[in-house]
């Protein structure tokens, strides 16, 4: 594990993060982060990260990061990393308010900035989910940021673990697709490639972002019953990348499907093009 911490003014290499107990982030949630894969080449879309932590922060309201001091900590962290021989690893950007008092109102404090990086293990070249009976507020005063708020997904992914699956799907609260807990969700439907829109209150992921820009896909509202109903199912995420499903509650296909192996394929022969697309 290899760790910057500081601010908006800098920061430094760490051994170990001492974040106040104080900290907004700590006691109400009140932060936003990005997690993205680090390969011996770099981080993966950096770019496109670091601007949807800067979209988050202002969703939040928060004091916008300085991408100067981001980048220099991303760098400081990847770099030690790899000079500890890192291979495969997963890198979290937390910012959070800062010190503030024991409620929702905010303090004066500068935001905490934390980078981390750790090794991580490949994913399986297939993947499992179930559905869950919770739902996604896509009314929610901050749906499209990715803050540090995580309880809904940490009760539903553990859900879904008990019952042997790595992802839980989840609608909204008129019954539409939404999204996984740290994944968006695609169908294949007679050929054609769906994800539900940004409307449906999921996150903006950037490998979705990637995958509707690169592939012959587009967004739709869609039932969540479609998931019962769809020839082929994969989900996206930054390190799950094009991820086939193979296993949805009682469906069983015997592989990945055409389309979602194909895609699949495409995109990692497109990041290792260029890792910063």
């Amino acid at each position: 594990m290899r760790i910057w911490q500081g601010d908006n003014a800098g920061g430094r290499l760490v051994e170990h993060a001492t974040v106040s107990a104080l900290d907004h982030g700590f006691t109400v949630a009140d932060g936003v982060f990005e997690t993205l894969k680090v390969v011996p080449a770099g981080p993966v879309a950096l770019t496109r990260h670091l601007r949807r932590l800067a979209d988050s922060a202002r969703l939040l309201g928060l004091p916008a990061p300085d991408p100067a001091v981001v980048g220099t900590a991303v760098a400081e962290v990847v770099s030690a990393w790899l000079r500890d021989g890192g291979v495969l690893g997963r890198l979290r950007v937390t910012y959070t308010a800062g010190e503030a008092p024991l409620g929702s109102e905010r303090g004066e404090a500068a935001p905490t900035l934390v980078v981390a990086l750790a090794d991580t293990q490949p994913w399986p070249a297939t993947t499992t989910a179930v559905t869950v009976p919770w739902t996604r507020n896509e009314r929610s005063a901050v749906v499209g940021a990715k803050t540090t708020s995580y309880a809904e997904n940490v009760v539903a992914l553990r859900s879904a673990r008990e019952q042997g699956a790595s992802e839980a799907l989840l609608a909204n609260t008129v019954g539409h697709l939404c999204e996984g807990t740290g994944s968006n969700v695609f169908v294949v439907i007679d050929g054609q490639v769906l994800t539900p829109p940004l409307s449906s209150g999921c996150l903006p992921g950037i490998t979705r972002e990637l995958v509707l820009e690169w592939a012959d896909a587009r967004e739709q509202e869609l039932p969540f019953s479609v998931l019962a109903e769809a020839d082929e199912v994969f989900l996206t995420s930054s390190t799950r990348d094009v991820h086939p499903v193979v296993h949805l509650d009682d469906r069983v296909w015997s592989g990945a499907g055409a389309v979602s192996a194909q895609m699949q394929h495409e995109f990692a022969a497109r990041l290792s093009a260029d890792l910063d697309p």
